[in-house]
């Protein structure tokens, strides 16, 4: 049994305790809570906090009550991300995570405000952990940075403005850096600002982060093509329709796959040049493998 399984059966259901917690604790409107719960527990593979816990993990060997609520908050964004890009004016998906999505049960209305209620309560959440002043606001910052008009969002209109257009492979990461490796870069440098370490050991951390999360987006495209409705819990093959731009369709089957293992390959290098001698990146490494896309299985 691995260290990063262990990880995610004892410690992740931690955060998810951490968003319920606050989401019963902080919101009035009942059905409001509902439709917040809804997409919470429709849960998904929790990547980002657990990048959070692994990380900090790795550098520390033990996990405080503040890395759980920074991996809450973080997954708390994601999850309006997903509420957000199901809606009809976005990528109008009626799947996901295998269910029906929020605005399919609860109304467009209804399912824009719980997104928001859950993007807002994520900040409300770190506002309220027990952290030194100067590092909560390097974490909030960088949370604003990563969800707003420099990260994720900038990457969503990124991502929209460029269907039906040919963009190049440079072109393309540096929009995936936005839209999925904004976040990514959070889960993984929140937690190096956490654990105390210096501007060195932060700025590698955000160049692992950045191979990473664009090897997931390679891996997501690649499973996009290859995989079935029923395995990913949602639509496949909706981006080509859509006219997106994805790897596959850039590069092909084979070159998409040759480039996500470049992407992990430099991921791994990074982690080597992490100069820290409390540093043992046994979890990130196995995260690593978590992005490796089996030849003729997948």
């Amino acid at each position: 049994m691995s260290s990063l399984f262990v990880l995610q059966e004892n410690e992740l259901p931690k955060v998810e305790e951490q968003i319920k917690k606050f989401i019963h604790n902080n919101t009035s409107n009942e059905e409001l809570k509902e439709s917040m719960l809804y997409s919470v527990n429709a849960g998904g593979k929790r990547l980002r906090p657990l990048l959070v816990l692994a990380t900090a993990f790795d550098f520390e060997q033990k996990l405080s009550l503040q890395a759980y609520q920074i991996a809450a908050a973080l997954e708390m964004v994601h999850t309006y991300s997903l509420i957000h890009d199901d809606l009809p004016a976005m990528d109008n998906d009626d799947l996901r995570r295998g269910q029906p999505t929020n605005h399919m049960v609860f109304g467009e209305g209804l399912a824009i405000l719980a997104g928001d209620a859950l993007l807002t309560g994520s900040f409300e959440l770190i506002a309220s952990t027990e952290l030194a002043s100067k590092k909560k606001s390097q974490i909030l910052q960088l949370l604003a940075s990563a969800a707003g008009s420099h990260g994720m969002v900038a990457g969503q209109v990124d991502d929209i403005q460029s269907e039906q257009k040919r963009l190049s492979f440079a072109e393309l990461a540096k929009l995936h850096q936005k839209k999925t490796g904004a976040l990514i870069r959070f889960a993984v440098v929140s937690a190096g600002i956490l654990t105390d370490q210096n501007e060195t050991v932060l700025a590698h951390l955000e160049q692992f982060a950045d191979h990473l999360g664009l090897a997931f987006q390679i891996r997501d495209d690649l499973l996009d093509e290859l995989a079935t409705t029923e395995q990913m819990g949602k639509k496949t093959q909706k981006d080509n329709i859509a006219g997106k731009n994805t790897y596959p369709a850039l590069l092909g089957i084979e070159k998409a796959k040759l480039a996500l293992e470049e992407e992990l390959r430099q991921a791994k290098n990074v982690l080597a040049e992490i100069s820290n001698e409390n540093f043992a990146p046994s979890l990130l490494q196995e995260v690593i493998k978590l992005f490796e896309l089996k030849r003729g299985k997948e």
